[in-house]
């Protein structure tokens, strides 16, 4: 293991924080219990004080086929997995366009786009240096409690890549916000969008220094320029207060926020 200075103005999707001392994890590592571990920092927003912060290396980035199933490691970019998957004619993995970052955020959350879900494909993830089948895993709607680190997981190949899906999820990317942002703010609640809430209570292209709620999709908060994190922790603070007192509803949050 070593430590390597990581700038989250630069490094994060949401273009907020600061060089910060991250450990990074190499295939032999005992891996620490007393450090918060990231990816690809895409549903992140890092305070000027964050926890002790660990990131597995690109030992991990790796993709193998043996015995009918795919094995993943953790900090496999979905870019590359999605161009493994076309190049191979393995289906499954078209949604993973839409999702940037790398396979163990998409772990940790359960990420997905619409009715598609890591879960949905997942046959077992190796968590602590031990497989568990997805069966044993809770899950659900963006959520994942793994009870531990995910260094690798293990795909059934299906084959028939869906370049139809993966075209019209890219066209649904499209529509999202252009300026840097950490990807949907909240979870959407039960039967509704956190999207159509905040603009319900009239924060949609709301600012603060040069953070905003979207002008394109209200659940996006993007930054303008130098966005700092006091100003986006405001604003999402303010729609979940907004929303409560008008709405009776109470958002969770989707980003991370340490």
């Amino acid at each position: 293991m070593f430590f390597k200075i990581i700038d989250f103005s630069k490094y994060s999707s949401i273009r907020v924080g600061q060089p910060t001392e991250v450990l990074m994890i190499e295939k032999s590592d005992i891996i620490p219990t007393d450090r918060y571990l990231i990816g690809g920092a895409n549903n992140l927003l890092i305070s000027p004080t964050p926890p002790p912060l660990m990131m597995l290396s690109k030992d991990f980035a790796f993709i193998e086929e043996e015995d009918g199933y795919l094995t993943i490691g953790a900090s496999m970019p979905t870019g590359r997995i999605v161009s493994y998957a076309k190049k191979h004619n393995i289906a499954g993995f078209e949604f993973c366009s839409k999702l940037p970052g790398t396979l163990g955020g998409m772990l940790a959350m359960n990420a997905g786009v619409k009715s598609y879900e890591i879960f949905n494909i997942l046959h077992a993830i190796k968590i602590n240096g031990k497989w568990t089948q997805v069966e044993d895993i809770e899950h659900g709607y963006r959520f994942a409690k793994l009870n531990g680190i995910a260094t690798e997981a293990k795909f059934k190949i299906v084959k028939g890549f869906d370049a139809q899906l993966l075209d019209d999820l890219l066209h649904l990317r499209a529509k999202q916000p252009p300026d840097p942002s950490a990807g949907s703010a909240f979870k959407n609640p039960e039967g509704d969008y956190a999207g159509r809430l905040i603009e319900v209570v009239g924060l949609k292209g709301v600012k603060k220094g040069e953070m905003q709620w979207s002008d394109v999709h209200a659940n996006f908060l993007v930054n303008l320029g130098n966005g700092r994190f006091e100003d986006a922790k405001f604003l999402i603070d303010l729609a979940k207060e907004k929303i409560f007192s008008e709405c009776g509803i109470t958002l969770t949050e989707e980003i991370k926020i340490l």
